[in-house]
C-alpha cells in the first residue's frame, strides 16, 4: 500500500476520532442543559412573547413539550460546548500547519467560540426581534397568531445556529490562508462569486422569508471583507517569517 493511501487512511481515522469525541462532548452538554431546559425556554420565548396572547405558545400532542425541551437541550449543548468541540476541530486541522502556526491554538479556540457566540447573540437580539415584528404584524391586526412550540423552536434554532456558524467565516478564511489554500488576491478577485455563494447559502439555511435571508447575507458579506483583512495580515506575517529565517 502506498504512503499516500496510508496518509489518507490516517486522515480518515483521525477525522472519525475527532467526530466521535465532539459528539460525546455535545451529548454530555445536552444532558446538563436538559436540567435547565425550562429556564432556557423562557429566554427563547422572549422575542415572540409581545405578539402572542398572554405570551404563550401552544402544543397539540402529549409529548410535544417534552420533545421541545429535548431540542432546547441539544441546541444549548452545541452552543455552550463550542470551545470544547472547536478544540477537536483544531486538533484535526493542526497537523497540516507549520509549527509556528500551531501556537495560535488558544487564539483559534477563543476567537472561534467568540465568533460563534457573537453570531448567536446577534440572531437573538437583532434578527429575531426584527423578524417577528415584521412577520407578526404583517397583514394587520385582524388575525391572531397561534404558534406551536415545535414550529417556533425550529425557526429560532435554525436562525441562531446558522448565524453562529456564519460568523465563523473570518476564522475559516484565516485557517485556509495559513494552510496556503487561499490568498487575499484570490479571494478579492473572486469576490462576486463569493457573494453569490453566500446569497445561495443564506437562502438555503434560513427560513423561507426574504428578511431572514438579507439579514444573514449582510453580516456574512461584512465578515468576508473582514476576513480579507485578516488574510492579508497572515500573508504579511508569513513573508516576514520567511525573510527572518533566510537571514
Amino acid at each position: 500500500m502506498s504512503d499516500q493511501n496510508l496518509s489518507l487512511i490516517d486522515h480518515l481515522t483521525e477525522l472519525r476520532v475527532r467526530l466521535v469525541r465532539s459528539l460525546g462532548i455535545i451529548l454530555i452538554a445536552t444532558f446538563v442543559c436538559f436540567h435547565y431546559a425550562e429556564w432556557i425556554f423562557n429566554i427563547l420565548r422572549e422575542p415572540i412573547a409581545p405578539y402572542l396572547p398572554q405570551g404563550g405558545l401552544i402544543y397539540t400532542g402529549p409529548i410535544d413539550k417534552f420533545m421541545a425541551y429535548v431540542k432546547i437541550a441539544v441546541v444549548a449543548g452545541v452552543i455552550l460546548s463550542c470551545p470544547l468541540w472547536l478544540w477537536q476541530v483544531w486538533q484535526f486541522v493542526a497537523p497540516g500547519l507549520y509549527k509556528r502556526e500551531k501556537k495560535y491554538a488558544v487564539g483559534f479556540i477563543f476567537s472561534g467560540s467568540g465568533l460563534f457566540l457573537l453570531g448567536v447573540f446577534f440572531a437573538y437580539k437583532v434578527v429575531l426581534p426584527m423578524a417577528f415584528h415584521f412577520l407578526m404584524t404583517f397583514g394587520g391586526e385582524t388575525d391572531k397568531p397561534m404558534i406551536a412550540i415545535d414550529s417556533y423552536l425550529s425557526f429560532v434554532t435554525q436562525i441562531t445556529l446558522m448565524f453562529g456558524l456564519s460568523f465563523e467565516l473570518p476564522l475559516i478564511l484565516v485557517i485556509l490562508a495559513m494552510m496556503d489554500l487561499v490568498s487575499r488576491s484570490f479571494l478579492a478577485k473572486n469576490r462576486r462569486y463569493a457573494v453569490m455563494i453566500m446569497a445561495v447559502v443564506s437562502a438555503i439555511v434560513t427560513p423561507p422569508d426574504l428578511l431572514s435571508m438579507v439579514m444573514m447575507l449582510g453580516p456574512m458579506w461584512l465578515l468576508f471583507e473582514f476576513g480579507l483583512i485578516l488574510v492579508a495580515i497572515v500573508e504579511r506575517k508569513k513573508v516576514a517569517a520567511t525573510q527572518s529565517q533566510r537571514e
